[in-house]
């Protein structure tokens, strides 16, 4: 039963975490968070408040240079509860001052910012972390970007954002970690973990803020901010998983996102916000709008003027305002006028003075400057290059061309190959280019001067023009074998950057032509913020790494595995179309009553199945893909039993060898299909992992337990649990290969 923009009478949440989905309409880790000692002090603060310092806690104000006067008096009146982008460190301690000596009630400021993967150490962008499958590197990574960002007086950080994204189009792909729920909920939760430490309280932890707030990944043509349209069932299973692990986990806010979900703005969106966060979820953080989406409602047309906008947003429970002022300016109108109740603000100036007090900011609200720098230490560079390393997907290796001999010369081509500031990727507010170590620098560290040949080729990843083709032949001429460093420069990825085509800008594929031509073997390595289709350039060359954008160490991290000090062991966490037109693209999709047999596809006789007429439906490389430089053998898939019931467990194995001549890391991957149920499955599912290493000749016997609850899905009734029925069950090296075998599920 609908009411409204809320959904009445919903069973139970799906709880996305790797190892348990528990039924409860709040869950254990929020239901046992409150400290009463806490809640007295917040309740005695708040009925001290006068109604503009409570409207205060709810303003957030950014400020990228010096403030004025009116901004600290301000303060001084709490009227602001929360900056980001609120200058340097003396700054920030200037404002700080203000708040907690000149008040009236002395309540801190809480400093938010964007460290999205690291502060001055750049690690891989999330996408390309994603790709390690290793939440244990993924969490040291945040842990090291709050260690940074809080030693220059930040307290929160608006990340992990953990956002669903199918949509290679959408550029925002590369802030993600792919295109699956349950992965995303693994890595999101290791991120929130990461941020926050061992507790939100210590000074080096960082308040995370699991973004966006509901559904922005799924936006229509993948165009940044636009509609999305996700039925309910769709949200629960695919789009709020990750957020539930994160609310899980202990995030301590989260944020409202842009778009609009079906028909009612996500900041606007009582269903999402009070219904499953508060209500079934247990969440007791506070929730801040994306930059101006109060405000922003007015253009979706759901709200006449700002005034209308702020009274839905606190009404939907959006408890702090980010950058506009409809919250300041017309809530204490609304709240005159009867028609928001005072309690309604007292709940979300208690939800923000919540978190203030978790993350310690009554007692130590002044940053202490360390003895030493923690900025770029050598631990923190150390495990941005071994994050590199594991980000790294191999797609092709014709011959064995990787790794390179270190006698060889080398020619190194393309606009990214000496990019400091385009491998750091986007959401870099305050990584510096000259921290970098690029591609070449490290190959000629390795190699000699002599022995590397460098042209770009190209002045950016954008460039039309072919002058510097000329150099890059010459350069080429002298060398054994071509590194072509293509892509995307940092300025097309993220935030407002979808593109309607996805293939390598400029003239790059015409460079990778002329260095064809050549005759030398040819090692693509792309740099990008999303998959690209770049078919014609992968078919001219004999190896192709993708690398995402690193970030600081990508030069050593790239050398180690172009030249065999490491080798590549990431595995893609998002499909690659081969063309945008199949756009959006992903492994667990929907069966349609009329599937196609891959291996005819393009056969004439196959005209009424469900495909396209000109290109093979099949992505160009599909989720869960990589190569090593070794070979593994997937052999002897187990069940412990044909059938299993509702209260008991299923055991699936398999044994994995090293068949190749070196050592190497393999994920193994476990994937179910749920082949007949009251509402229709995806046609595979990712239900676990495991990365495991492997000396050549050793195999490995690699198991995964299977309980009914990691079968249950939101079913024709709404309701969450597993049904009774028949399962294909799938261990391998990608969604596309495996062991395949089958079992029932009885009541």
């Amino acid at each position: 039963m609908k009411k409204g923009n809320r959904f009445e009478g919903c069973s139970h949440p799906l709880i996305g975490l790797a190892v348990a989905m528990i039924l409860g309409l709040q869950t254990a880790a929020a239901a046992g968070l409150k400290d009463a000692a806490v809640e007295e002090k917040i309740r005695a603060l708040v009925g001290k408040m006068t109604l503009q310092e409570k409207i205060g806690q709810l303003c957030q104000e950014s400020h990228w240079g010096p403030v004025g006067e009116d901004v600290k008096d301000r303060v001084r009146r709490g009227e602001i509860g929360s900056f980001l982008n609120a200058g340097d460190a003396k700054l920030k301690g200037e404002l700080q001052r203000i708040a907690v000596k000149e008040s009236r009630l002395g309540i801190p400021l809480i400093f938010g910012r964007d460290v999205i993967h690291g502060y001055r150490t750049i690690f891989p962008i999330p996408l390309g972390q994603s790709c390690s499958w290793n939440p244990h590197l993924v969490e040291k990574a945040a842990r090291i970007a709050a260690v940074e960002a809080s030693s220059e007086g930040l307290h929160w950080t608006f990340a992990p954002m953990i956002d669903i994204a199918r949509d290679a189009r959408w550029g925002r792909i590369a802030e993600g970690c792919g295109e699956d729920p349950y992965l995303t909920s693994i890595l999101g939760a290791a991120m929130v973990r990461g941020f926050q430490g061992k507790s939100l309280s210590d000074p080096d932890a960082l308040a995370a803020c699991a973004k966006h707030y509901a559904g922005y990944g799924a936006a229509e043509g993948g165009r940044d901010y636009n509609t999305t349209w996700i039925h309910e069932r769709l949200l629960r299973d695919v789009y709020l998983p990750p957020f539930h692990a994160a609310v899980e986990a202990g995030t301590a806010t989260l944020m409202s996102a842009f778009n609009n979900l079906n028909g009612i703005p996500a900041s606007g969106n009582a269903f999402t916000l009070r219904q499953v966060l508060r209500r079934e979820w247990g969440f007791d953080g506070f929730v801040v709008s994306d930059w101006a989406s109060i405000t922003e409602m007015i253009n979706h047309g759901f709200a006449a003027d700002h005034a209308e906008a702020a009274r839905k947003g606190i009404e939907a429970g959006v408890d702090m305002e980010m950058v506009t002022d409809s919250y300041r300016k017309h809530l204490p109108d609304w709240i005159r006028k009867g028609v928001v109740p005072e309690s309604l603000i007292d709940e979300s100036v208690a939800n923000i003075l919540r978190i203030k007090f978790r993350k310690g900011l009554f007692d130590r609200p002044f940053t202490e400057q360390p003895k030493k720098s923690l900025i770029l230490a050598p631990e923190h560079l150390a495990l941005a290059k071994e994050l590199a390393v594991q980000s790294f997907v191999l797609l092709k290796n014709e011959q064995k061309t990787l790794p390179l001999s270190g006698s060889l010369k080398v020619a190194v081509i393309g606009p990214l190959a000496d990019s400091p500031r385009d491998q750091m990727g986007c959401w870099t507010m305050d990584g510096k280019p000259e921290d970098s170590v690029t591609p070449l620098a490290a190959i000629k560290s390795l190699l000699g001067d002599g022995n590397v040949f460098f042209a770009p080729g190209l002045k950016t990843s954008r460039d039309m023009s072919t002058d510097g083709f000329v150099e890059a032949k010459k350069a080429a001429s002298q060398a054994d074998v071509i590194l072509l460093f293509l892509g995307e420069e940092e300025s097309i990825t993220g935030e407002a950057k979808s593109r309607a085509f996805i293939d390598l800008p400029g003239s790059q594929e015409e460079l990778v032509s002329e260095m064809a031509h050549s005759g030398k073997p040819l090692v693509l390595v792309v740099m990008a913020g999303r998959p690209l289709t770049f078919s014609r350039a992968a078919d001219q060359a004999a190896a192709v790494l993708y690398a995402w954008h690193p970030g600081t160490l990508a030069g050593p991290a790239l050398a180690d595995v172009l030249f065999g000090s490491a080798a590549p062991s990431g595995k893609l966490t998002v499909s690659f179309p081969k063309s945008v037109g199949q756009s959006p693209v992903y492994y667990n999709y929907m069966n349609t009553g009329r599937p196609v047999d891959p291996e005819t596809a393009l056969l004439p006789a196959t005209w009424d199945k469900s495909k396209y007429i000109d290109i093979d439906f099949r992505p160009q490389y599909p989720f869960g893909y990589g190569l090593s430089y070794t070979a593994f053998k997937y052999d002897d898939l187990v069940l412990s039993s044909p059938a299993f019931s509702m209260n008991e467990s299923l055991t699936v194995s398999a044994v994995v060898t090293n068949t190749g001549g070196r050592a190497g890391d393999e994920i193994v991957q476990f994937y179910i299909r749920d082949l007949a149920a009251s509402v229709t499955r995806p046609v595979k599912e990712l239900k676990g992992f495991q990365r495991i290493f492997l000396n050549p000749g050793e195999k490995k016997t690699v198991s995964f337990a299977l309980r009914s609850s990691d079968l249950a899905f939101w079913n024709d009734k709404m309701q969450f649990q597993p049904e009774a029925g028949k399962f294909y069950v799938w261990i391998g090296p990608s969604s596309a290969e495996g062991l395949k075998g089958g079992f029932e599920l009885k009541d």
